[in-house]
C-alpha cells in the first residue's frame, strides 16, 4: 500500500536522512510525518516562521508497523515511551516513581519496527502526561483530554528499510500568518479540554497513577482500556 505523508519543516527536505534528528523526540530518533497536510503546515510554522509541508510517497507493504492507537495498546504504553525518550520529567517523588514504573511495566521494545504510529506529544499534551504522572489527573480524564484536543497522529520512520522506501514528490509553502495562529489555537483548544477534565468529578472507578502503582497493575489489564 502507498501512503501519502507530509513532513512540516522550515526547509524543503528532498531526501530524509536515516540516523538524523533528536533522540529525545517522542519515539526517539526518526523522521516524523503526518497524513494531514494542514497539520504538517502547523508543524512547519511552529517557531512563527514560514515553512513547507514536504510531500512524500511511502510504500508500506513489507514494512513492520507498530500502531499505538489500534486497540492492542493502552495510553500507558505511550506514556512509557515518553518517559524513555523525553529528557524533561517533573522532579517530585510520585512523578519519578511513576516514570520508573511505566518504563518497567509498559515500555514497548521498538526493535524491529520500521514505522511507529501514535499520538504526538506537543507541549500541552506533555504537560497533561506530567499531571497524570504526578497523580493530579485520572487515567480517564487524561484519555478524554487526548481525544477532545484533536491532537492527531504522527507517523515515524525508524529503520533504514523505511527510509529507502520514502520518496519526495513536492512541497507546499506554509505561511506563518495562517499556520502559526492555527497551531496556537490548537494548543488553546487542548488546554481548554484539559481544564474541562480537571473540573469533571472523578468517580470511584477512576484510576490514578498511585492506584496503578499500589495495586501493581500491569500491561494488558482490562481497566486500562478506556
Amino acid at each position: 500500500m502507498n501512503l501519502t505523508l507530509y513532513h512540516g519543516s522550515e526547509n524543503i527536505v528532498r531526501t530524509p536522512q536515516y540516523g538524523k534528528g533528536s533522540r529525545n523526540n517522542d519515539y526517539g530518533r526518526g523522521f516524523y510525518c503526518t497524513e494531514e497536510i494542514e497539520l504538517a503546515k502547523e508543524w512547519a510554522c511552529s517557531r512563527d516562521a514560514d515553512g513547507y509541508a514536504n510531500i512524500y510517497q511511502l510504500e508500506t507493504d513489507d514494512l513492520r508497523i507498530l500502531h499505538l492507537n489500534d486497540g492492542k495498546y493502552n495510553i500507558l504504553n505511550w506514556l512509557a515511551l515518553l518517559a524513555e525518550n523525553r529528557t524533561y520529567w517533573e522532579k517530585n517523588t510520585v512523578s519519578e516513581d511513576a516514570k520508573k514504573y511505566l518504563k518497567k511495566n509498559f515500555l514497548i521494545d521498538l526493535t524491529g519496527y520500521d514505522i511507529i504510529i501514535g499520538y504526538r506529544a506537543n507541549d500541552s499534551y506533555f504537560s497533561f502526561a506530567q499531571s497524570f504522572a504526578a497523580n493530579a489527573l485520572s487515567l480517564r480524564q487524561l484519555s478524554e483530554a487526548m481525544r477532545l484536543g484533536k491532537l492527531g497522529e504522527q507517523i515515524v520512520l525508524k529503520s533504514q528499510k523505511a527510509f529507502s522506501q520514502i520518496h519526495f514528490t513536492d512541497a507546499q509553502k506554509a505561511d506563518r500568518e495562517t499556520y502559526f495562529s492555527r497551531k496556537m489555537e490548537r494548543d488553546r483548544e487542548a488546554r481548554r479540554a484539559y481544564r474541562k477534565q480537571i473540573r469533571n468529578q472523578t468517580n470511584t472507578n477512576d484510576l490514578f497513577m498511585l492506584d496503578i502503582m499500589r495495586e501493581g497493575i500491569k500491561d494488558g489489564d482490562a481497566r486500562l482500556f478506556l
